[in-house]
């Protein structure tokens, strides 16, 4: 490009030489008016980027302060002070920079006390000059909360929504309507009449819409009016021109004003809504205008989480406790510090939802991104309220590894002998399509929750997803849209050029500077003492981030496959062994491995209440079966599937698989139980086939008195001189080893549990099999620990 100087001096070098050999005499003064021009000139010819920075300036200040207020439904000194305190400060703001201020109140329903309201409505009525009030009625308002939003310059109201019926079916009293009719006659609100809050503070009073004429002859209008039959019969005395007239509220009905009715009407409120951002069109407010600062007019609770690493079911639950715990702390501000490549889809799905569904009123959430958060660290990102990147740090490509492959599967590898395994099950690709639109419609709304471009979004995950560049044709407002997004809006946007990440093989992964010109993200800082600045967070506060602690890493350990398989093997070999050897030392081992089994998961997130509940119960069963009713197994064989299937159950979030990753984490939950229970029983069998063999453990063997004798197949050789010792040991252990083929009466019923005399003893036996009748000759047949069988003598 040619230098502009360069290019000038080549018409004025003549001027130059003119004017010094004289040759003509205007040449000083066309010099002059020529160098003049070409500074001034010079001065306008600012570079392009300079000229963007000073429109961008002069927009910005053009553009309205604005603020949005939940006032909720109980208006008390606590609400009042924070509001008045919010409301001083846009007006400030509004004057120091020279700009108009919208203060936006969100009304709701609620019990509150004429005199609180009545001081909110003489606050925004009288003491806020230069901040314009908007009344925001989502849903139906009643009750003394109507007073406030009477004070305001405009009222903007759902189309179902109704405002009115201040003495909820009752007249209000006199000194209500006396302050009501005052405020009115005010004209804040030029729509408000006196027959319209007549009609709200009266359930008995009646509201006419009237169609007049004004003025006369060729210069006469037709105007529309709401009054009341007396003024309706005083129109018609001064000779009025009443073209129609129609009932608006009948006497006797509550005083509720509809927002589409009182709209057609032109009548109360000045616009319809369905939702905060068509108040935001309405008024040109800034996207930040709509969400609200939990901690602006109190005292400012910033909490701090890291998340880092593979996005797991631990952190889904490590990331749930540490939001309650904040919460319950009065946290307003959490920020998220991401930097994650991803990792499972669902679990962050769950936590975006969980995220996004934080009241905005009470909390702001904030995903700080300082390097990265691709794939499914980017969806727990879009949950937030805010997303503040480094520049350079990156956000976007959400692929879907979590859902089940479409189409049919590759070929499988061949196994060691040529054959191919059997095919895996493959998911129909209408299912898998299903599957993809179910997750692009939580993109979707996660986009319009926190309004950010949905098409931007999806562009994330989906390469076929194009978005274009839109302006507004009312306010010139720009944003992003698909083609379906732009047809759906009626020519409301006018389509510009495609986005260039989009419709491209890779899916969209932009920098903090694109996101921000994307409308994902904020403006991007360059550092966490910068995101502190601006969101007013004290420098000396130093905020260090949450990570997990001794107690999470113990959970994430216990859930480790191998550790919960060394759990269970030694949890099922102590029951083995107590079932043996009544010491109660193995029942509390395997007590510890079981409840550290079932805590784990339950701060997991994957067990609950139900899952131990269901293993006591298995259990329960498998203790009836051996110790009270001996007989066919029903009881131990559904406390076995109930032991196995809450071990599983307690491992997963889900019950039946639906998805490829379900079926895998089932086949690895499958292994780990199947691998414990194969190790048990080597295990047992070892112990009990192998121990009494080994030179320096057989000492630990007891022989039962009156057993095989020393030497014999399967039975361990003892010195002569640890026989005696061996035989009273086991007599302590076990003291109704002696009853084995001794006889006696039954006492009671065996049903099949019952007493029985042998001798002087009175003992506790158990049926073989049928019952057996008091005072029947009965035989031990078989004495383990201390359950003695019997059967009765024919």
């Amino acid at each position: 490009m040619m230098n502009p100087s360069r290019s000038h001096s080549r018409w004025i070098a003549p001027w130059l030489r003119t004017v010094q050999y004289g040759h003509c005499k205007w040449s000083r003064c066309v010099l002059a008016v020529v160098v003049g021009l070409f500074i001034i000139r010079g001065s306008y010819a600012l570079p392009v980027p300079q000229l963007a920075a000073q429109e961008k300036a002069a927009e910005q200040a053009d553009a309205p302060l604005g603020q949005f207020i939940t006032v909720g439904g109980v208006i008390d000194a606590k609400k009042y002070a924070k509001i008045s305190r919010l409301a001083k400060l846009l007006e400030e703001k509004a004057k120091a920079e020279k700009r108009k201020a919208i203060l936006v109140l969100e009304f709701q329903d609620g019990p509150s006390r004429f005199g609180d309201v009545r001081e909110l409505a003489k606050f925004l009525s009288e003491q806020l000059r230069e901040v314009r009030t908007v009344a925001w009625i989502p849903k139906d308002v009643r009750g003394f909360n109507v007073i406030p939003v009477l004070a305001c310059n405009d009222i903007i109201m759902h189309p179902k929504a109704g405002l009115g019926d201040m003495g909820r079916g009752k007249p209000v009293d006199r000194d209500v309507q006396a302050y009501v009719e005052t405020l009115v006659a005010r004209r804040h609100n030029p729509l408000l009449t006196n027959a319209v809050v007549r009609g709200m503070m009266d359930p008995g009073e009646e509201v006419i819409l009237v169609r007049k004429k004004v003025g006369a002859g060729a210069n006469a209008i037709s105007e529309t009016d709401l009054v009341t039959p007396v003024q309706l019969q005083k129109l018609i005395d001064d000779r009025v021109i009443i073209d129609d007239h129609k009932t608006v509220k009948a006497a006797g009905s509550a005083g509720l004003f509809n927002g589409s009715t009182a709209r057609n009407g032109n009548f109360l409120c000045s616009q319809v809504a369905e939702a905060r951002v068509d108040i935001a069109k309405v008024y040109g407010l800034p996207r930040e205008a709509l969400r609200e600062d939990p901690s602006a007019g109190s005292e400012l609770v910033a909490r701090r989480i890291r998340i880092e690493g593979d996005i797991s079911r631990m952190s889904e639950e490590f990331l749930n406790r540490q939001i309650k715990r904040m919460l319950g702390e009065g946290a307003n501000l959490i920020i998220f510090e991401i930097d994650s490549p991803g990792g499972r889809l669902d679990v962050a799905l769950t936590l975006a939802g969980n995220i996004a569904d934080l009241d905005p009123k009470k909390v702001r959430t904030v995903a700080y991104i300082p390097a990265k958060a691709t794939s499914s660290a980017a969806v727990i990102a879009l949950g937030c309220d805010d997303i503040v990147m480094h520049p350079d740090a990156q956000i976007g490509n959400v692929s879907m590894t979590s859902l089940p492959p479409m189409g049919p599967p590759p070929p499988p590898p061949r196994g060691r002998r040529g054959q191919p395994p059997p095919p895996a099950p493959v998911v129909a690709p209408a299912q898998a399509q299903d599957m993809l639109g179910t997750f692009s419609n939580v993109m979707k709304s996660l986009a319009e929750k926190k309004q950010r471009p949905a098409s931007i979004i999806l562009a994330m995950a989906d390469k076929d997803q194009i978005a274009f560049q839109v302006t507004n044709k009312e306010n010139g407002e720009i944003s992003f849209m698909s083609d379906d997004e732009i047809h759906s809006a009626n020519g409301d946007w006018v389509k510009g050029a495609r986005v260039d990440e989009t419709g491209k093989p890779e899916l969209l992964l932009v920098n903090g500077i694109r996101a921000h010109e994307l409308k994902i993200a904020e403006e991007p800082v360059s550092s966490f003492d910068e995101l502190k600045e601006r969101y007013a967070i004290p420098v000396a506060e130093s905020l260090p981030p949450v990570g997990p602690t001794w107690v999470d890493s113990l959970v994430f350990l216990l859930n480790d496959g191998r550790v919960t398989g060394m759990l269970l093997v030694i949890g099922f070999i102590c029951i083995y062994a107590e079932m043996h050897v009544p010491s109660g030392l193995f029942i509390i081992i395997a007590c510890v491995c079981f409840g550290l089994f079932f805590w784990s998961r339950v701060l997991g997130g994957t067990a609950d209440w139900l899952e131990v509940m269901l293993f006591l119960l298995g259990l329960g069963c498998i203790a009836l079966e051996v110790f009270v009713v001996p007989g066919f197994g029903v009881f131990g064989i559904s406390g076995a599937i109930m032991v196995l299937a809450a071990l599983i159950l307690a491992s997963q979030t889900f019950f039946i698989p639906t998805s490829s990753a379900d079926y895998r984490e089932l086949a690895d939950h499958l292994s780990t139980l199947g691998g414990s229970l194969v190790g048990c029983v080597v295990i047992a069998f070892a112990l009990s086939r192998f121990l009494p063999r080994m030179p320096l453990l057989n000492r630990m063997v007891l022989v039962p008195p009156g057993g095989a004798t020393p030497g014999a197949s399967g039975v361990p050789l003892l010195r002569p001189e640890l026989a005696t010792a061996a035989e009273g040991m086991h007599h302590i252990l076990n003291p109704n080893a002696s009853l084995i083929g001794e006889t006696g009466n039954t006492v009671s019923i065996l049903r099949p549990s019952g007493k029985a005399q042998f001798g002087d003893r009175m003992v506790d036996v158990v049926s073989e099999g049928p019952f057996i009748d008091p005072g029947k000759p009965i035989q031990v047949i078989e004495v383990n620990g201390n359950r003695v069988v019997v059967r009765e003598v024919v």
